[in-house]
Order: C-alpha cells, then sequence, then structure tokens
C-alpha cells in the first residue's frame, strides 16, 4: 500500500473540509465593519447555482462570514468582564431613513440671550472633590460640602471681632441668607412665568374669538409659527327645509340683536301679550306679598277654608 498516495488523499480531504481563512475573488468584497456587513458584487454562478442551489448559497455566506471576522479581528480591542471586545468604527454605509428629520425646537429667551453672549450651559452635578477628605462628597444636603465652615473643628476669628463671636453662628447665618434669597427668586420667576402664560392666554383667546369672524371660522386663515389650531370651533349651518319662512328668521335674529342678552335663571312671562297697559301688575310678587313667602297653593287653600265667626264677651253676656 502506497503511504504517500493514503496522505495525500486525506490531506485533500481535510482541505475540503477546512477551507483557507483567506477570501479570494475576482472583484473585492466590500466591508462595513462598523455595520458588520459585507456586499458582494460578484456576479452568481449560474452553473454551480443551478446544480446545487443550496451548497452554492452556504459557500458564498462562508466567504463572506470568513472575510467580516478576519477583519474583526484586526480591529483594536478593549477588555471587559466578559473578555476583550472589539471597537467598532463608524459606519461608512449611509441608510435611509424611515422618517423626515425632526423640525429644530424653537429657542427660548434666556437661550438666544446665552447663544449671543457665548453662555454655555452646563449641567451642575451633586457632587465634588473635597482635597482634604480626597474623596467626592455632596455639594448641599447632609454632610455637604456648604456647611463646611460650620463643621469644622477649628476656625479663625476675625481681628476686631466681641469675645462672644461665633463663627458658627455666623456661617449659618449666611447660609440662610443665601437659601432665603434663592428661595425668594424662585418665587419672583415664578409669578412671572405665570404673568407671562396668563398673556399668552388671554392672547389665544382674543385669536380664537377674532376667527369667528370669518365664514369659515377661521378654517382657511393664515396660522402662526406654533400657534395651536382651536378645538370646538364648528360652523352651524340653518337647516335645508326649515318649517317657517325665511322672514320670520330674519326677524326673529333681528329680535336676537336689539335685544339685552338674557341669563339662564330669567324666567319667561307665560302671559300672551306682556306688553299691554293692563298687565302691569307684577302677578308673582304679588302672590308672594299675599301669602307671606309661602306660595300660591297656600295662598289658594287658605281662601278655600271658611272662615269661623266669633263672638264678642258683651254679645254672649247679653245672651
Amino acid at each position: 500500500m502506497d503511504l504517500s498516495a493514503v496522505v495525500a488523499q486525506q490531506t485533500a480531504a481535510q482541505a475540503a473540509k477546512y477551507k483557507s481563512v483567506a477570501v479570494e475573488k475576482e472583484i473585492p468584497l466590500e466591508a462595513d465593519v462598523g455595520l458588520l456587513t459585507i456586499t458582494d458584487p460578484n456576479p452568481i454562478d449560474a452553473e454551480a447555482y443551478q446544480a446545487d442551489r443550496e451548497a452554492h448559497l452556504q459557500a458564498l455566506a462562508r466567504d463572506g462570514v470568513q472575510a467580516l471576522l478576519a477583519q474583526v479581528f484586526a480591529l483594536p480591542t478593549k477588555s471587559s468582564i466578559h473578555g476583550p471586545l472589539a471597537i467598532l468604527p463608524q459606519p461608512i454605509t449611509r441608510l435611509p431613513r424611515a422618517k423626515p428629520l425632526p423640525k429644530p425646537r424653537m429657542l427660548t429667551k434666556w437661550e438666544k440671550f446665552a447663544n449671543t453672549k457665548g453662555i454655555s450651559h452646563r449641567k451642575r452635578i451633586n457632587k465634588v472633590w473635597d482635597e482634604d477628605k480626597q474623596e467626592w462628597v455632596a455639594r448641599w444636603g447632609y454632610r455637604g460640602k456648604n456647611k463646611e465652615a460650620e463643621e469644622q473643628w477649628l476656625h479663625e476669628i476675625p481681628a476686631g471681632k466681641p469675645d462672644n463671636y461665633d463663627p458658627r453662628a455666623e456661617a449659618r447665618k449666611a447660609r440662610k441668607e443665601r437659601k432665603d434669597k434663592n428661595e425668594l427668586a424662585r418665587q419672583k420667576n415664578l409669578e412671572y412665568n405665570s404673568r407671562m402664560q396668563a398673556k399668552r392666554d388671554e392672547i389665544d383667546r382674543s385669536v380664537a374669538r377674532s376667527r369667528m369672524s370669518t365664514a369659515s371660522m377661521g378654517k382657511f386663515d393664515k396660522t402662526l409659527e406654533g400657534e395651536k389650531k382651536p378645538r370646538g370651533v364648528k360652523r352651524k349651518f340653518a337647516p335645508n327645509e326649515a318649517s317657517g319662512s325665511e322672514k320670520e328668521r330674519s326677524l326673529a335674529l333681528i329680535s336676537k340683536l336689539d335685544g339685552k342678552p338674557v341669563s339662564k335663571k330669567a324666567r319667561i312671562d307665560p302671559r300672551p301679550n306682556p306688553g299691554r297697559t293692563e298687565d302691569v301688575l307684577n302677578v308673582r310678587k304679588a302672590v308672594k306679598f299675599a301669602s307671606h313667602g309661602a306660595g300660591s297653593l297656600a295662598l289658594g287653600r287658605s281662601l278655600e277654608k271658611p272662615k269661623k265667626r266669633t263672638m264678642s264677651k258683651t254679645a254672649r253676656k247679653k245672651m
């Protein structure tokens, strides 16, 4: 038995099972390591695809994954609790957006002032570095940095101070004054914001009322930037088939315009002709006065009952 033939056969079988990590293509593969994507621009081999489609697709997928892993392992790494992690670069493929870009938010008055003056806004953290303790401590609150002058064990008394001078009490008093000053400024800001919000609401109501002057109830009017759409404003149309004539509807509209506004609690006079001279008497007021506030029913019952006749003492003696 020829050992060289057996070795060559085993080497060929092992090479077919474990392919080389180097992927060679006629057209180089396009890699985007930031998105972990490989694009193969080479045309598909029609003969291999028709002969065995699954094997051909698996071979193409294997070449793409192998080329991607080769580039990933060439990237710089960083250590973590889960092991070494590759640092991916920025993606180079531009993906289309599903929705349009959001519109920029309108700047507030303070933001415009800060931009013109070059003021940069930075969020203030609640921790500060203490050089004496060599650790991060709270800026305020329990064991805060603002109470350092009150809690230190040694104080230097300035010259010219009386014997009963207490530096801790003075530091506490200064801190309380700063706190009260900040609270006063906060209250003024809240009051100013409430006044400005009331003015804005009044302007919005005025604009909403002005929309009622157009026939379309402001539907086709030009809106300002940031103006909200009014809700509940609808135009009321007269019915196409009305029971009364056009003259009656016009007279009713004129009477509403000429008359004084009537509240919901006002009672409607039940008299058919309330403008006649013989109906000058206010019946409701007269009934209330005659019944002493009891009402018309109580007054009717008292009138229906017959009055009892009583005899005087002199009449009884004569009898």
